[in-house]
């Protein structure tokens, strides 16, 4: 195969109004010519000096368009691979009035007696490119730049974005005056339509590029679909696919024994801030699906995988989700999980933010060991910190964000995270200010023997002035520890826990952690009545924990 003398890349507009660039460059990538064209005669001028000796001509247009509706089905396969780095194809079919009769492109190659077979080791030829995904592998992006006009999208965002791609392409071509003139122009642009004159021109280098590419490096080149439906001609993704496919394959034998972990994990977490007394509105848990998990392996990060080794860097595998009420809560839930677990990692998303002079996303991230090898992670939020959490990401990361609107809706996340910190601190002194006078209601029918929960919860507010609120089910819970031990009234009760007014009980206890009042009132019990307390068949599920506490009161 004869090597070409001139590698022509054609930014082709599919109808005759709209602009085409042209660029040509040599064997050594150096840029020989690049310009703005309309009509077909002004292209194939442009052309002439080009075509005429051993070329290979790479268009950004359909060349080969046979299918009456839909895509392409190397549109579909390429943009199955590309979709993720926002680098998808549009339609073409024989439907489109553009391709009725063939394709611009198609008459085009005839013109000049160019082979467009992808596979021909003839000296003149021309084949099908696309500069979004060529630009995701060749210069290492994570998605494709915003330079192209779309409503939403202001002349700085296409400015600094169109500037970029310059900048990736003088990595690869050595540019001329021309170049230099081109980038002054959309340094200095006033309107988006000055830089609409130099987009075209960059894809057209762009496109010449990716022809010397797959020419000089076949085994680097993908082509997607073939001469007879139609094809695409792009430098290929690199090949994770084995290291993610043994990856999802272990994670899948693996997953039963996972979600029986998650299981296990879910209940001591949960019997952890339960024995402690902490007030928490929910605990949830999941094990990621396979699916999931998939998905989260093959992710990319500037054009290369974001997981090296998915199976040991996919931390959340098992995720627990503990979601409390007030920010102060959120640190005790951390601080008894140092206390009772080993703590592998500990971050405060809400504070790295802050630290950056920011507001955002806010969330307790704790990585811990529930087993030899196996690690959990438990996300501690508040309940408004969840509330803009799961919203943020439904929008950004499941919705389709239009990137024209970006900006705007990173400015309206950001107001609403400072609004629910602000509402997040004021919650807390409310319930500061409230703590002794407000209690929790629990409907309880006239005829239960046992003290009335809310009445309870008021008794206590005054017994432990200092605790914080318990969870409501707990009040009716302990009330039927109560009656186990025959305490059906308040006077009862007020005569039981006398004794404890000398025992210093929170400092044998040293908590380490605002213990609710049923916390306190559990322990207080558990000092008065010790073995006894241990052994009502309401406390049969935790008599061990009992027990070491029992001691730990004794001294």
């Amino acid at each position: 195969m004869q090597q070409p003398v001139h590698y022509i890349g054609l930014d082709l507009a599919w109808g005759p109004k709209g602009p085409t660039g042209v660029a040509v460059i040599d064997p050594e990538a150096r840029l020989l010519h690049v310009s703005t064209r309309r009509s077909d005669e002004e292209i194939d001028a442009a052309l002439a000096p080009y075509v005429g000796e051993a070329c290979l001509v790479a268009i950004d247009a359909p060349v080969i368009v046979r299918n009456p509706t839909g895509s392409r089905p190397a549109e579909k396969a390429l943009s199955k691979d590309f979709r993720r780095f926002e680098a998808g194809t549009h339609p073409s079919n024989t439907g489109k009035p553009e391709f009725a009769d063939g394709g611009r492109a198609w008459h085009l190659a005839k013109r000049h007696g160019l082979d467009v077979n992808p596979r021909s080791g003839r000296a003149r030829r021309a084949i099908e490119v696309y500069p979004h995904p060529a630009t995701i592998v060749l210069f290492g992006l994570g998605r494709t730049l915003k330079y192209k006009h779309k409503t939403g999208r202001d002349l700085e965002l296409l400015r600094s974005e169109l500037l970029e791609l310059m900048r990736h392409v003088e990595s690869v071509v050595t540019v001329d005056e021309t170049w230099q003139a081109l980038r002054r122009q959309v340094e200095q642009a006033a309107r988006k339509s000055e830089l609409r004159v130099v987009e075209d021109q960059v894809d057209a280098v762009v496109c010449a590029y990716v022809g010397l590419f797959a020419d000089r490096w076949p085994d680097r080149t993908t082509t997607y679909g073939d001469l007879e439906t139609g094809y695409i001609v792009t430098p290929a993704l690199p090949d994770e696919s084995a290291v993610i496919g043994r990856a999802v394959q272990e994670y899948a034998a693996s997953h039963a024994g996972l979600v029986a972990a998650g299981e296990r994990a879910l209940g001591l977490v949960t019997s952890i801030l339960d024995e402690a007394g902490i007030n928490y509105l929910s605990v949830t848990g999941r094990t990621k699906s396979v699916s999931s998990f998939a998905e989260k392996a093959g992710r990319m990060a500037d054009g290369k995988p974001l997981y090296s080794d998915p199976l040991r860097e996919i931390t959340d595998q098992i995720g627990l989700r503990v979601i409390t009420y007030a920010q102060s809560d959120v640190d005790a839930v951390a601080r008894l999980l140092a206390d009772q677990v080993v703590v592998v990692d500990d971050r405060d998303m809400g504070r790295e933010t802050a630290s950056e002079g920011r507001f955002g996303y806010a969330s307790r991230h704790l990585l811990v060991e529930v087993g030899v090898g196996r690690v959990v992670q438990v996300q501690v939020r508040t309940v408004l910190q969840h509330a803009w959490a799961e919203f943020e990401h439904d929008i950004r990361y499941k919705g389709q964000m239009p990137a024209e609107h970006a900006r705007d809706f990173d400015r309206r996340f950001t107001l609403a995270a400072g609004l629910l910190e602000l509402a997040d601190r004021e919650f807390s002194a409310i319930r500061d200010k409230l703590r002794e006078a407000a209690t929790p209601t629990v409907a309880v029918p006239d005829d239960d023997p046992r003290l009335d929960p809310r009445e309870l919860a008021a008794f206590l507010a005054g017994q432990y002035a200092d605790a914080g609120w318990s969870r409501t089910d707990h009040y009716a819970w302990i009330s039927g520890l109560l009656l186990e031990l025959g305490i059906t009234s308040l006077d009862e009760l007020a005569d039981t826990l006398r004794p404890t007014a000398t025992m210093e009980l929170s400092e044998r206890m040293d908590y380490r952690y605002p213990p609710g009042a049923v916390r306190r009132l559990d322990d207080a019990l558990l000092a008065v009545f010790e073995e006894r307390y241990v052994e009502l068949h309401g406390n049969a599920h935790r008599a061990p924990l009992l027990r070491q506490r029992l001691e730990k009161l004794r001294g």
